[in-house]
């Protein structure tokens, strides 16, 4: 039997040739149990998927500075990225003249000719639009959208709309970091004066005096390195270009049942040609903002995003700006941002701003590195009003198109634009870079809506679903993690449904959960550290392979595996069981176990009696038997069958 034991801890092929030894020098007879057959690892399945960056297409993080008006070499859309990068609307509006020259001159320069103002009034009903609209549809939607949203407002959407437009943006979106919203505008010194609507509401003027992102640099020893960052995120982030290029009227102008928020009334401005709509700068403002606090503090990763885009819906709430305005501003401030962490002179310093956010919101909430996530999600509805992720989910994807049906086809590839990926490098911290251009690719919207289909990628990004991990395997996907660094590299969750006929193979002491209702077909390797399964089907339709680590079934109904599972003696099982099949593990194919470790444990207030039995594991067939068998509480019995394993407990 101690052969035997031994012969279970070698790989297949050195098993095989141990077990012929063993024979072939009397070390087996014919009452000697049958040498268990391991199965394979689940095979190769090519090599990992790619996102190239577009090829022959300017890339927006190189020309950044291009975004300027006032200068004629950046006039045009072939020549300001940031007016570029939202070319998708010609294809609903033409304005009168594309060149960056509403209210605009500028000289000749390096062979450029001089930019003359133009004579766009900026008032759609004056007998000419100034324009050409191309695709009616899409137009009436847009401005009718704002219509029936201001008309069907409700009081506190109002205040809400005031407090985003007459309050500096940054003041506004630490609201989205629920439990750490007072450490951190303690920590940034951070204020404003703007608590309600003004009782004088007729002299409105942006006029907080607070400090909008708070105190920079050494004035502020403890957070300065952080609101830096999140200042360095406007850098070239001007939508004026943008608007003098398009000269598309806001949305009150083109319709009088638009109701502006009354209070705002006053804030209109008295030059429409020098004031289109299109893109929004609050919307603009606020998702870079966002994505700087979230780069700062992963951990709010999606709910400071979706305060963003909440703002940036508050602007129609207002009256003052149109879906496609709002939708362009997260468009051009993704790209602004990403440009702006690839600056050498912010990327030499953003690790700084991390680490010194971590260590600054851990000591003023009395957290520390394995208790701050949790904190930072302690929150409830009550107070905390991006605490459901549900909720959250469903409005930050119905703001990234409002409900316009797509113009175009919807199953072109995606592509991901050069350098986003850093958007996302402080979020998945643990993946390459290559890797998380493939996330940002399997995780993008479908192509064919209004103004996305930009040549980069910029419109079709989703990272609040990025965030999420990915959305389909391709060829190997490796993940190695390393505990030791802490946050994200030693525990993070996937959410997404994962498709694909790739293979996951997980490593290193990091833990990784799977929470979507997968479906990949290339199977799982679990080398080490911990693999959690929290969904029915965690773990896709192919084999599942323990090598090493941990792999943990903690779904909320018994984990499904659609194929086989093998667990070498290297290898260890965890069942966290609750009432009804909570936890248990249920496999489609033949179950090898070839020793290794079974340890159960109870949640949710499940506890078991002595003399009980459990049934811990089904399997169409169950080989092998586990070196150890731990149950919390209680001593056990295993009673191994062909298709299962049950636990009789005492104490």
């Amino acid at each position: 039997m101690q052969d035997l034991n031994l012969l279970r801890r070698l790989p297949l092929a050195l098993a095989v040739s141990a077990a012929l030894a063993l024979a072939a020098c009397g070390g087996s007879d014919n009452n000697a149990p049958q040498l268990l057959a391991i199965p394979a690892a689940p095979a190769d399945a090519g090599a990992a998927d790619t996102a190239p960056a577009p090829a022959n297409v300017p890339a927006f993080v190189d020309n950044a500075a291009t975004n300027q008006r006032g200068d004629a070499r950046y006039a045009t859309a072939a020549t300001n990225a940031g007016v570029r990068v939202l070319i998708g609307m010609l294809d609903i509006w033409r304005p009168l003249t594309e060149i960056v020259d509403a209210g605009q001159t500028a000289p000749a320069v390096a062979g450029f000719p001089a930019v003359t103002a133009s004579v766009w009034t900026g008032v759609p009903n004056d007998g000419t639009a100034g324009g050409t609209i191309v695709n009616a549809a899409v137009h009436n939607a847009n401005i009718d959208y704002v219509v029936k949203a201001t008309a069907a407002r409700t009081k506190e959407q109002e205040l809400a709309a005031y407090l985003d437009d007459r309050r500096a943006k940054g003041y506004s979106l630490s609201d989205g970091m629920g439990p750490l919203t007072e450490a951190w505008r303690s920590a940034a010194r951070q204020t404003t004066s703007i608590t309600g609507i003004a009782a004088d509401a007729t002299t409105v003027l942006y006029n907080d005096s607070g400090n909008n992102t708070g105190v920079a640099g050494s004035a502020n020893p403890e957070f300065g390195n952080v609101v830096a960052l999140v200042n360095a995120m406007g850098n070239n982030g001007s939508t004026e270009p943008a608007k003098r290029f398009y000269k598309y009227a806001r949305p009150y102008r083109w319709s009088s049942s638009v109701v502006v928020v009354p209070a705002l009334n006053p804030a209109k401005s008295s030059t429409p040609a020098t004031d289109g709509g299109y893109t929004s700068g609050h919307a603009a403002e606020a998702v870079r903002g966002a994505l700087g606090m979230a780069y700062a503090v992963p951990e709010r990763y999606q709910e400071i995003i979706t305060r963003g885009l909440e703002l940036g819906e508050n602007r129609i709430l207002a009256g003052m700006h149109s879906p496609l305005d709002v939708i362009s501003g997260r468009v051009q401030a993704q790209a602004v941002v990403a440009a702006n962490l690839l600056d050498p002179a912010t990327a030499a310093t953003k690790g700084a701003a991390v680490s010194q956010a971590r260590a600054t919101l851990m000591l003023k909430t009395g957290t520390t590195a394995d208790t701050f996530y949790d904190y930072a999600h302690s929150g409830t509805p009550a107070n905390d009003r991006f605490s459901d992720y549900a909720t959250i989910k469903a409005a930050y994807i119905r703001r990234l198109t409002y409900g316009f049906a797509p113009v175009g086809p919807t199953t072109a590839p995606a592509v991901v634009p050069k350098g986003a990926e850093v958007l996302l490098e402080t979020r998945l911290p643990y993946l390459s870079e290559a890797q998380r251009r493939v996330v940002l690719k399997t995780t993008a919207l479908p192509s064919g809506y209004p103004i996305l289909d930009d040549a980069e990628g910029w419109g079709r990004l989703n990272l609040f679903a990025a965030a999420d991990g990915y959305g389909v395997f391709t060829g190997n996907v490796v993940v190695s993690m390393d505990a030791a660094k802490g946050g994200f590299n030693a525990n993070d969750r996937w959410r997404n449904d994962i498709s694909g006929s790739g293979k996951l193979t997980k490593q290193g002491s990091g833990t990784l959960k799977l929470d979507g209702n997968n479906s990949w077909t290339g199977g799982t390797v679990l080398e080490g550290g911990r693999l959690e399964g929290t969904s029915a089907n965690a773990f896709g339709k192919g084999d599942v392979y323990v090598s090493g680590g941990t792999l943990a079934c903690n779904a909320p109904a018994a984990l499904a595996l659609a194929a086989g599972y093998t667990q070498l003696a290297t290898g260890a099982l965890e069942l966290k069981l609750g009432s009804g099949q909570q936890g248990r593990l249920s496999v489609g194919g033949t179950m090898t176990v070839a020793g290794g470790s079974l340890t159960v444990s109870f949640q949710n207030g499940y506890k078991p009696a002595a003399g009980d039995t459990l049934n811990v594991i089904s399997a169409a067939s169950l080989k092998g038997k586990f070196d150890t068998i731990t149950v919390a509480g209680f001593k056990v019995e295993a009673v191994y069958t062909d298709n299962g394993l049950q636990l009789k407990l005492s104490v």
